[in-house]
Parts: structure tokens; C-alpha cells; sequence
């Protein structure tokens, strides 16, 4: 069975990319081989990596969609805390990006926002609060 997942997005620069993703205090790294990005998450080391648009189109055998005309996948990562959550939305805005959903409480145990990067991908930054969750 699998073990790990990557998630592949094309971007337009990936200079651009690794700037944007640096300013929110992610975790980058660039494979000098290929130029490619990768942004690395939690203990598991699961992985973003942001492709030149061409080489992403290679490997899919098809042309990429304009994630700023409809949305095709919503990349959510987890917060520590809802600061982190209000941050993430300021940092994402200053570094060039957009938020599409201002910070707010969601379900009663959710604190989260959505962003997007300078190419369009669309972020789900959220907080779960462990007190309030709904017991199974």
C-alpha cells in the first residue's frame, strides 16, 4: 500500500513559487537537477511540488488548467493555533497572494481562511480545536 503522497502543481515561475512559500514560512527546498520546488509538511514528510507549467504537462500527457479560472483541487494544511491561522492570511497577502475567505470560525470547532498563491492554487489553512471537536 502507498505510503507517502506528493501533490505535483504547475506553476508559471518557480522562482516566484519558492519566494511566495518562504515569505509563509514553509518548509522549501529546490531540486537543482530539474528546478522544481518542493514544500515539505509534518512528521509523514508529505510533499507539494511545484513544477515549471511544461515539465508538469509532460508528465500528465496534457495541458494544465488556469487554476485561476476553476478550481480542480483545495491543498488544506493544518494550523497550530488560530495566530497562526490570521498570520498565514497576512503573510499570504503581503507575499503576493490573495485571500478568497477571511479568517473566521467554522462548525463551532474550525478556525480557518483560504488563500491563494501568485498561480491561482487555492490553500485551506485550518485549526481544529481539540476542546470543541464533536465527540464521536
Amino acid at each position: 500500500m502507498a505510503t507517502d503522497v506528493w501533490i505535483n502543481l504547475p506553476v508559471e515561475n518557480t522562482q516566484r513559487s519558492k519566494s511566495f512559500f518562504e515569505q509563509l514560512g514553509f518548509d522549501v527546498s529546490v531540486r537543482e537537477e530539474t528546478g522544481h520546488v518542493i514544500l515539505s509538511f509534518g512528521e509523514n514528510n508529505s510533499s507539494v511540488m511545484l513544477f515549471p507549467r511544461e515539465m508538469f504537462e509532460q508528465f500528465t500527457g496534457q495541458d494544465a488548467a488556469d487554476p485561476r479560472e476553476a478550481s480542480q483541487v483545495l491543498i488544506s494544511i493544518s494550523a497550530a493555533s488560530r495566530d497562526e491561522v490570521n498570520e498565514l492570511a497576512r503573510n499570504a497577502e503581503a507575499a503576493g497572494g490573495s485571500v478568497y475567505a477571511e479568517p473566521a470560525e467554522s462548525q463551532g470547532f474550525m478556525y480557518g481562511c483560504g488563500f491563494a498563491d501568485p498561480d491561482g492554487h487555492r490553500w485551506n489553512a485550518l485549526y481544529m480545536d481539540p476542546e470543541q471537536m464533536p465527540k464521536a
